[in-house]
């Protein structure tokens, strides 16, 4: 989860991270040794006081008076007070925190009496939790440096790279002339990267001019034998000829003329941008399914099934006709390979069409791969090369349409083509 997170934010979070470990080690370090150095300087003062107390006592029988800040309770010898928090106290030295206050204490027994050294400590503990408020108050402000420097710079590392990439989505780099981006980059890991989209471009660009001249050299080059075949089929098309041989001669020049559109389709998908039309050319939806309804209505009838013109809206507007033709016809191609029995039904809706038909439906192993090129679905019926639906797929991308598979509820299959709306 956390690598899917913007990279300026990984690094401010590194940062953040990285302070909080150090400084919180630090404080706790802090907050270690003065209670370890507290315990050793106070215990060592008492100690002492108590040897000089029982030195003392041994040598003159009498009980000193102290005067650093110490109270010494001997209740078998002396008359005082004792605080109830002593009662209960083990021989040696302890920290006792009671209602009373804090209190450093040491007991020990000098020839059987109780010898009890208490100090208050009050003072040194209000002096102490000042002392944990500062160094909390670093913790907070190291964290808040650290998302400070952090943010600064995770924006100088990163706004670089946000540039980079901005230049590299820009179309000018497809541009042969275009300047190279790692001349704006330091040689370092930025620079080489850059380098490395330069390399990229370079070898894209080529490929690409490649593929434009082989594809406009391949159809300047397949025009003129179509255009003959084409119209040797008009001619004879005036001649005396029977029913069956007219049949033919027509089917060669649909043919013909099928093979010219492709041509131009191709020539429109080798370009650098959707093909534009000129105010007022295109064709409308409803005139195209009039069209194409006429050309597949007989071949559908041919191979026993029922062809179905149905509209459910009408969309307006008018639409590229080679590219709406290639897209429309393939589908309804498409339909007639995978349908044995029942019908294909082309409907017109208020945001483009559809095309359905009663066949076996889209298996789910067949889905992923239904618009890859050279994939034929293990039902199909005639010949084909599997590139129908590709080229359907790479027209809709081109042109801002959606096309999308569905399998029907009560059997067969469905392509769904919105143009708009």
């Amino acid at each position: 989860m956390a690598d899917r997170q913007p990279l300026a934010r990984r690094i401010l979070l590194s940062f953040m991270l990285l302070t909080a470990l150090i400084a919180g080690i630090n404080a706790w370090a802090i907050i270690a040794v003065v209670h370890v150095v507290e315990e050793d300087l106070i215990g060592d003062e008492m100690r002492q006081e108590m040897e000089m107390v029982e030195t003392v006592y041994l040598t003159e029988g009498r009980i000193p008076d102290l005067t650093g800040g110490s109270a010494l309770y001997v209740p078998t010898l002396k008359a005082q007070p004792l605080p109830a928090a002593f009662a209960g106290l083990q021989p040696g030295y302890q920290e006792l925190v009671s209602e009373n206050g804090a209190w450093h204490v040491l007991e020990t027994s000098i020839e059987g009496h109780r010898f009890i050294l208490a100090r208050n400590q009050d003072t040194f503990e209000a002096r102490e939790q000042v002392l944990y408020k500062v160094v909390v108050g670093g913790f907070l402000l190291a964290i808040a440096l650290a998302w400070l420097i952090g943010r600064l710079t995770a924006r100088r590392v990163i706004d670089p790279v946000i540039r980079l990439a901005r230049q590299v989505r820009g179309r000018d780099q497809m541009v042969a002339l275009a300047p190279p981006l790692a001349t704006d980059y330091s040689d370092d890991e930025l620079g080489q990267l850059a380098m490395a989209f330069d390399l990229a471009f370079s070898q894209l660009r080529v490929a690409i001019d490649r593929e434009r001249l082989f594809t406009s050299d391949v159809s300047h080059e397949l025009r003129t034998p179509l255009m003959i075949v084409g119209t040797s089929a008009e001619l004879l098309l005036r001649g005396d000829l029977s029913e069956r041989s007219r049949r033919q001669v027509e089917r060669i020049a649909r043919a013909a003329a099928e093979m010219l559109s492709l041509i131009e389709v191709f020539l429109e998908l080798a370009r650098a941008q959707g093909a534009q039309l000129a105010p007022g050319e295109g064709i409308s939806l409803a005139a195209m399914a009039d069209e194409q309804s006429q050309l597949w209505a007989d071949d559908i009838a041919a191979r026993g099934l029922t062809f179905v013109r149905r509209s459910e809206g009408e969309l307006p507007g008018l639409w590229h006709p080679t590219l709406l033709r290639v897209v429309m016809g393939n589908l309804l191609r498409n339909a007639a390979h995978y349908t044995e029995t029942g019908e294909i039904r082309l409907v017109l809706a208020s945001d483009g069409f559809r095309v359905e038909d009663t066949g076996p439906g889209i298996a789910p192993a067949e889905r992923e791969q239904l618009f890859q090129p050279f994939v034929r679905g293990s039902r199909a019926r005639g010949e084909g090369l599997g590139l129908g639906l590709s080229l359907v797929r790479r027209i809709c991308e081109q042109q801002g349409w959606q096309i999308e598979a569905l399998n029907l509820d009560g059997g067969g299959s469905c392509f769904v083509v919105r143009l708009g709306g």
